[in-house]
């Protein structure tokens, strides 16, 4: 369950990065609304994960995924370039998040 409540968090996390997007600096109210929404939704099911998974574990997956989902969005939905650079520091992160997942006794 635990995994799942962080996944939520993820999900919500990344809707609400893209309605603060679409809200145009908070001038429309319905993306605005969505936003709000989303993020109070994201941070109750990342505090159910954080029962049981440790902050800094729960923390860097959530912001991790979250950066590569919204980036995907970012290009997908936003029509929006990712340069080399940005898609290698995006791996990193990826990268970085796995090794802490894989080899760290604090992830378990």
């Amino acid at each position: 369950m635990k995994y799942l409540f962080l996944a939520l968090a993820i999900i919500f996390e990344v809707v609400g990065s893209s309605f603060m997007k679409a809200s145009n600096g908070f001038t429309k109210l319905i993306p605005t609304l969505i936003f709000v929404g989303a993020y109070i939704t994201c941070f109750y099911f990342l505090s159910l994960a954080l029962k049981t998974i440790p902050l800094g574990t729960a923390y860097a997956i959530w912001a991790g995924l979250g950066i590569v989902l919204t980036a995907a969005i970012s290009v997908i939905i936003f029509k929006q370039t990712l340069d080399a650079p940005a898609i290698i520091g995006i791996l990193f992160i990826v990268v970085g998040v796995v090794i802490m997942n894989i080899f760290s006794k604090t992830a378990h």
